[in-house]
């Protein structure tokens, strides 16, 4: 049918927590739901002078609300970039939100083992090689090889706009490995990015296949029976 869910939408509040965690009544539940909205874009949107981003390799941005503060944690493969020298990326970041909102704001930096495997910073990458005038093509295999090796089950990148300099738009797909779209417990994760170059915009959508989400409980708290052998095991 070609109808397509957002896999980390399909699955948030089941198999996924929600990326903003807190509770407002319904006078203030809007305007603290734009806040956060602008705390996003402003992190991610950001620009030096050359037009890179600010705050680079950022996965995905959570936001947690006390009556106190707003505490923002902050998922890189680059910690350090954002950290700084002496800390002074990170307090200069904190006083600008507060600036932005109004409000107190604890910022938390996690860092990201393996990004070879998180959707949103391979689509961001491809989007750089391509507004570096990069094949597509070839940057499509790269990042599909390098996400394999790192031990994913599956990945998919899809490229949408006047690839190549064409003069009509079309879309480009290359699949390795396994992606299950309706299944809950494979662990999918999804991202989006936007590639400007001189013909126009072009979308990159990557789906990740990362295993189950019960892989790892499985291996850490099952603990196997033991057989039971002899005629004794058959008798009630």
């Amino acid at each position: 049918m070609g109808q397509k869910v957002n896999p980390v939408a399909f699955r948030t509040g089941i198999m996924e927590d929600w990326k903003s965690r807190w509770y407002a009544g319904k006078k203030d539940f809007a305007d603290l739901l734009v806040e956060d909205r602008k705390i996003r874009d402003f992190i991610k949107k950001r620009k030096d002078q050359v037009g890179r981003p600010f705050y680079p390799a950022i996965a995905k941005i959570e936001i947690e609300r006390t009556r106190d503060e707003v505490r923002v944690i902050l998922f890189s493969a680059r910690p350090g970039l954002l950290i700084g020298r002496k800390g002074d990326r990170v307090e200069e970041l904190q006083d600008d939100l507060q600036k932005l909102t109004g409000r107190r704001i604890n910022l938390k930096i996690e860092e990201i083992t393996r990004p070879e495997i998180v959707a949103q910073l391979i689509a961001e990458d491809i989007g750089e090689q391509l507004m570096k005038r990069a094949s597509f093509r070839r940057t499509m295999k790269k990042a599909m090889e390098m996400t394999m090796e790192a031990g994913a089950k599956g990945i998919k990148i899809q490229l949408s706009g006047r690839l190549g300099g064409a003069e009509m738009a079309r879309c480009e797909k290359q699949i390795a490995g396994s992606i299950p779209l309706s299944t809950l417990r494979a662990k999918i994760d999804y991202g989006f990015a936007e590639a400007k170059i001189a013909q126009g915009h072009i979308g990159i959508q990557v789906w990740v296949n990362q295993g189950e989400y019960n892989d790892e409980a499985t291996d850490i708290t099952a603990t196997p029976k033991p057989a039971r052998t002899g005629r004794k095991a058959y008798r009630k």
